[in-house]
């Protein structure tokens, strides 16, 4: 049996209480809120497109 496949990138989605809204947290650092947990999904695995690490600007 071959040991699972393992980055040690991690992804964090939270509910924020009292809302619908899922704040997500890419392992580059980058942040995205969003309703639907679809959308969050395709944010974080899209990496690097449409991330932007905290604490950088363009």
């Amino acid at each position: 049996m071959s040991a699972p496949f393992v980055t040690g990138e991690i992804y964090r989605i939270d509910w924020v209480p009292g809302t619908d809204t899922l704040h997500g947290t890419c392992h580059c650092g980058a942040e995205h809120t969003a309703q639907d947990p679809v959308e969050m999904w395709e944010w974080m695995l899209a990496h690097p497109e449409g991330h932007q690490p905290r604490g950088t600007t363009s």
